[in-house]
């Protein structure tokens, strides 16, 4: 293709992608380092039959000015990076210099909120995603290997769990697990404790999570397999079976290596879902227990004092943190990529 053709052809996505994605993220990006103009304060007397008195109230013209004069707010540079709400150093040098070991240190940093919301989502992420790769292509071999007439309606009840809205599967699971919930009972009756509660432990409510997030997205996974299997050529598997490969080799040294490619694209979109996880910590009330860096945005966003320069640079390090985890897979492909050429 040409050069002129290309850019032609390009243009459109290429202005798309800057009005719609980097014009977003430079802006996200300016307001992180802007923190709301402080309130002018005068001090006001008031005068009456039994003397003056004075009062500090705030000066609303004067305040109104300021914002009007420089409405991002205050320049503060990385300062908001750096409080207590977001990479926390001080704490952090201070925790470090009064522990007595490492696990008192990663306790201490258990007390900081970025850190604890940091936990669990690098938890959730590196945990969901394996299991629902593997999940999917056991649920794609299983698939595969069934009559045409049953195969159908098999894909069909596969693929509920991705039909469900995830706020609204988070929620039906909550219910489940309830006390009072058919999983909740069970697990109580099987461990004969009456006052077993799963939302109520901060350990079994990660596990409800994760355990949500893989039923969740674990059909994708497969709808990709099973699309890959559909191209699997079969001089390859008859050749292995002649040969006296058994079914587990098979799929080890012929389904894999063919399925890589999609191995590596799911993985890449997973971790992006997974790494900025949401919908279950609210559908499942967990965020006593359990958060995120999503969830420390929402946050900052709710309420009547919204918290935008907050929740910008929390948005910052989410997306330096998704770059961060998908850099590893992008070199490697980059690499194959380039050995084919």
């Amino acid at each position: 293709m040409k050069h002129r053709t290309f850019f032609w052809f390009f243009l459109p996505t290429g202005l798309a992608m800057l009005l719609f994605i980097a014009a977003p993220i430079v802006s996200v990006v300016m307001q992180s380092m802007f923190a709301p103009h402080e309130a002018v304060l005068s001090v006001v007397e008031n005068c009456g039959p039994f003397g003056c008195t004075q009062e500090t109230a705030i000066d609303q013209q004067a305040t109104q000015a300021l914002r009007d004069a420089a409405p991002l707010g205050r320049f503060v540079g990385l300062d908001i990076y750096l409080d207590r709400g977001h990479l926390a150093v001080n704490e952090v040098r201070a925790a470090w210099q009064s522990a007595e070991g490492f696990g008192d240190f990663l306790s201490g940093l258990s007390n900081l909120p970025f850190y604890r919301a940091m936990a669990f989502t690098l938890t959730y992420t590196f945990t969901v995603t394996p299991l629902l790769i593997v999940l999917g292509l056991m649920i794609a071999l299983a698939v595969n290997t069934l009559q045409a007439r049953i195969k159908g309606l098999v894909i069909f009840f596969s693929l509920l769990p991705m039909i469900v809205t995830p706020l609204v599967g988070s929620l039906i699971l909550f219910w489940m697990i309830d006390s009072r919930g058919v999983l909740g009972s069970a697990i109580q009756w099987l461990a004969s404790d009456p006052g077993l509660s799963l939302k109520a432990s901060t350990g079994l409510t990660w596990a409800m999570l994760i355990v949500y997030g893989v039923w969740h997205s674990a059909p994708f996974a497969f709808v990709v397999f099973y699309a890959g299997l559909q191209t699997l050529p079969r001089d390859q598997i008859e050749a292995a079976q002649i040969d006296g490969a058994t079914r587990w080799h098979q799929v080890r040294f012929v389904v894999i290596p063919h399925l890589m490619p999609l191995v590596t694209f799911v993985a890449l979109i997973q971790l992006m879902d997974n790494f900025r996880v949401f919908e279950p910590i609210v559908g499942f009330n967990a965020s006593a227990h359990a958060t995120s860096l999503s969830w420390i945005i929402f946050n900052d966003m709710g309420g009547e004092t919204r918290q935008l320069s907050a929740a910008a640079a929390t948005s910052v390090i989410t997306i330096v943190g998704v770059a961060i985890l998908l850099s590893p897979v992008l070199v490697r492909t980059w690499r194959d990529f380039r050995s084919k050429h």
